[in-house]
């Protein structure tokens, strides 16, 4: 998204939390979200998985067990996971994590409808 301004809510703290698979973001708003690795991976910004534009998405499956293994930040205003299967060229924006946070629920059973049509699995 990269649609940073000077009103974006920016962390203000990050927590990797390795036992639960969990990233919890606090944002300047007030705004705290946990999101799991297994969402972060399966909605990554990346090409591999967005595609070069609509309709060239590419499902991710079995990511269940995925774990963040470095989390490194990109200038100030981002962050690199790199995540257990080896996938690592998504850059979170502060906005993007931001707007997965917000529509963390909406987005998580758009993604399991799209897994069950399609007869994937979140198992490895």
């Amino acid at each position: 998204m990269a649609g940073l301004t000077k009103d974006t809510p920016y962390p203000t703290d990050i927590l990797l939390h390795q036992q639960s698979r969990r990233l919890e973001v606090a944002f300047s708003d007030g705004a705290r979200f946990m999101l799991s690795f297994e969402f972060l991976r399966v909605h990554s910004p990346s090409a591999e998985v967005r595609g070069h534009g609509p309709g060239q998405e590419v499902l991710q499956t079995g990511k269940r067990d995925v774990e963040i293994r470095a989390l490194e930040p990109v200038g100030n205003y981002a962050l690199q996971p790199e995540f257990s299967d080896g996938h690592s060229t998504g850059i979170y924006s502060w906005d993007y994590l931001y707007d997965l946070g917000r529509r963390h629920d909406a987005l998580w059973e758009q993604y399991l409808a799209r897994l069950a049509a399609a007869g994937g699995s979140r198992e490895a």
